[in-house]
């Protein structure tokens, strides 16, 4: 047996309750993993309020968390990729789990930023892991659609979070959001090493065939006896026939051939990173800054991060249907006009409201970005790499955010943090229409066939 065709036969699959199962175990830990980052904002404004923190303290929390993030994602490429998706998926969130234990313990806030940058490992993990994994589970022409969804399942914990925090903080205490992430996280860890699997693809690509080959008639058996019929026949054209595939060189992502992939990648990727932190991590402090109580504060960023989910279910059900690229370039230029809107409204009503249509449009590209279109880019042998480092690339731009916004509000005021905002979505339009590539509707193989396999 030198080749078992794992795309082909996982493509060809119905979706079924092996899916969902896949879709929900992956799903859970990375809400849990955002709804973490997420309550950064209302802790945050709760500990400058209180005076255990100062602005510059909390510019060090969060570039922190980010410095823990890039470096999480990074060695989550190329551990993902050497040694396994499921060995991966080990350690992240019992990373998150045990330090979200030990940041609600800590006695100041010099502890606090320093458990922050350990959870920040984990969390960095779990997002390049859980979107590159799910994407060698599902089948090629409803996986625009189906990681959509997923991305749809992590982003709910924005508003999730934000209507906790509205109770949680002002009434027990900003501990006890740490305490929430670290019981569900444990939970979600057991469950995972319980019930979720290897990537046959990861195993094929690696010359594991004979476990590949289990694991896949296992999931071809369920699915069978579920359906009550036999499944499609297998469909092997436009799949590359793996045989032991080489590991890669991260720096085959800078070659010729992937350059431009890579790039796209780094750029869409540090575009919504910075959008998405900015928003949610200065929105409250911003909002208290200008005299508006932690509790009026906390509503308001309620209401905008409303935005996260709907834009995320909207991301699920155009995606298949109109395409990676076109979305984005028209989402980007839409983006671009909202962020500018905002940036010299000055009503409270008005920029709820746009803040709200700014974070759907955001969380579409999100759901797209993230989930969909950057794994997409690279093949099984580099694909958890390439995310890592698009990934890092993020991360290392969030690293310097928080002290960018400090100097703007505190160099030119408000509007100059949106103005940058938008300026940025109408670059990242020109980006994508120029060098990025379709790929709805086509099998992991064919997007990179012919591209240094």
């Amino acid at each position: 047996m030198d080749h078992i065709l794992a795309g082909a036969r996982l493509d060809r699959l119905p979706i079924s309750k092996f899916h969902r199962k896949v879709l929900y175990l992956i799903g859970a830990g990375m809400f849990l993993d955002l709804f973490d980052v997420y309550l950064a904002g209302g802790v945050l404004g709760q500990l400058v309020k209180n005076g255990w923190s100062t602005m510059q303290l909390n510019a060090s929390f969060i570039s922190v968390t980010f410095v823990g993030m890039l470096i999480g994602a990074f060695v989550t490429g190329l551990v993902g990729d050497s040694f396994g998706r499921r060995f991966a998926y080990q350690i992240d969130l019992l990373i998150v789990g045990i330090a979200s234990f030990a940041a609600a313990l800590a006695p100041s806030m010099g502890w606090l930023i320093l458990f922050r940058g350990i959870m920040g490992l984990g969390m960095g993990a779990e997002i390049v892991i859980g979107y590159a994994t799910f994407s060698e589970f599902v089948p090629a022409k409803v996986r625009g659609r189906w990681i959509s969804l997923l991305s749809l399942v992590a982003n709910s914990s924005l508003p999730v979070c934000a209507i906790l925090a509205y109770f949680i903080i002002p009434n027990l205490g900003w501990r006890y959001m740490f305490v929430i992430v670290g019981v569900l996280a444990l939970i979600v860890w057991w469950l995972r090493m319980k019930y979720l699997t290897e990537s046959p693809r990861w195993l094929e690509a690696k010359g594991k065939l004979e476990k590949a080959e289990q694991i896949l008639s296992d999931i071809e058996h369920e699915i069978a006896q579920e359906k009550g019929h036999s499944l499609p026949v297998v469909n092997a054209d436009h799949y590359q026939v793996l045989t032991s595939e080489k590991g890669g060189s991260i720096w085959e992502l800078f070659s010729r051939e992937y350059l431009k992939r890579t790039i796209v990648s780094m750029l869409y990727l540090i575009g919504t990173n910075f959008f998405t932190y900015t928003y949610v991590n200065w929105l409250p402090t911003i909002f208290i800054k200008q005299g508006i109580s932690i509790t009026t504060s906390l509503g308001y960023t309620f209401v905008m991060m409303l935005g996260a989910p709907f834009g995320s279910l909207i991301g699920s059900l155009i995606t298949d249907k109109f395409g990676r690229k076109p979305i984005s370039i028209i989402v980007f230029i839409l983006m671009g006009i909202c962020g500018y809107v905002y940036a010299i409204s000055t009503t409270p009503p008005l920029l709820m409201l746009l803040g709200f249509c700014f974070m759907l449009l955001l969380y579409i590209v999100c759901a797209i970005g993230f989930g969909i279109y950057v794994p997409e880019l690279f093949p099984t042998r580099l694909r958890i790499r390439g995310t890592g480092v698009a990934n890092s690339a993020g991360r290392l731009a969030m690293i310097l955010n928080p002290y960018i916004v400090v100097w703007l509000l505190n160099s030119y005021g408000v509007q100059s943090v949106f103005q940058s905002l938008a300026g940025y979505a109408f670059f990242l339009a020109l980006v994508v229409g120029i060098f990025g590539i379709e790929t709805k509707a086509k099998s992991l193989e064919e997007i990179n066939r012919g591209v240094a396999v």
